[in-house]
């Protein structure tokens, strides 16, 4: 019987797409099933079915959701993550994803869609952002949790953005955290006096809190939808190509 090591399926990443610079990557899981503190955003394509299903408390549907339920190869790829990651240790996913990066990637986006589902899992992308220190990995995040209980050992090249409508949203002002905030209208924005960040620079550049506003596809009939659609009569096309 042959001794050889069987080499694992890599990690699949992604360039930049019309929202992102094409010199950032991108990785992603699931949408919903690998979010873990999502509430206001809570969707799910099925594995199979590509049928969404929107949280109890869903104010806006997750736009990575309805990017799984359009298109069957980007639903397959973010499943092919999860499989590879779950059930591993911190140590067995860190050699996992520093076996996985782009050689070319200097700027790394952790999750276009899910999150860090499990304390493990999170260390081990800390780990390899204090083993890749040239390059700036970022994350928007409701996993809050696991960045407040390591808020003091998170490496400068890796820049976390809690992302408001989750269920530890209280956590964000006790502890002072970046955030970025959905909005409906560029007034919301500016009366709470935060910019809007259109390609994802304030994320991994900036040390100031944000604002986003709603694109993707809504449920038909509610205040996100709507909203939307008074967008689009002012122009707003979201970031489609």
């Amino acid at each position: 019987m042959s001794t050889a090591t069987i080499a694992l399926p890599l990690l699949k990443f992604n360039k930049g797409n019309a929202k992102l610079s094409p010199k950032i990557f991108t990785f992603s899981l699931p949408a919903g099933y690998a979010c873990p503190g999502a509430k206001e955003c809570l969707s799910r394509a099925g594995r199979h079915s590509g049928e969404i299903k929107d949280g109890l408390e869903t104010k806006f549907r997750c736009f990575s959701a309805s990017s799984e339920a359009m298109y069957t190869a980007v639903r397959e790829q973010r499943w092919h993550n999860f499989d590879a990651l779950k059930g591993k240790s911190t140590e067995e996913m860190i050699k996992l994803i520093e076996d996985s990066l782009p050689k070319k990637a200097t700027i790394i986006r952790v999750h276009v869609s899910g999150d860090f589902f499990n304390e493990q899992y999170f260390d081990a992308w800390m780990e390899v952002a204090r083993k890749n220190p040239e390059r700036t990995f970022y994350a928007y995040t409701k996993s809050l949790h696991l960045w407040v209980g390591k808020r003091d050992s998170i490496p400068a090249n890796f820049k976390l953005n809690a992302s408001r409508g989750g269920i530890h949203d209280w956590m964000i002002d006790t502890y002072k955290l970046k955030s970025a905030e959905v909005v409906f209208h560029p007034d919301e924005a500016k009366a709470k006096g935060l910019e809007i960040d259109h390609d994802d620079t304030h994320a991994y550049k900036s040390d100031k809190s944000f604002a986003l506003l709603i694109h993707g596809t809504q449920p038909a009939g509610s205040p996100a939808a709507k909203a939307l659609s008074v967008l689009r009569k002012l122009g707003w096309k979201g970031y489609s190509k």
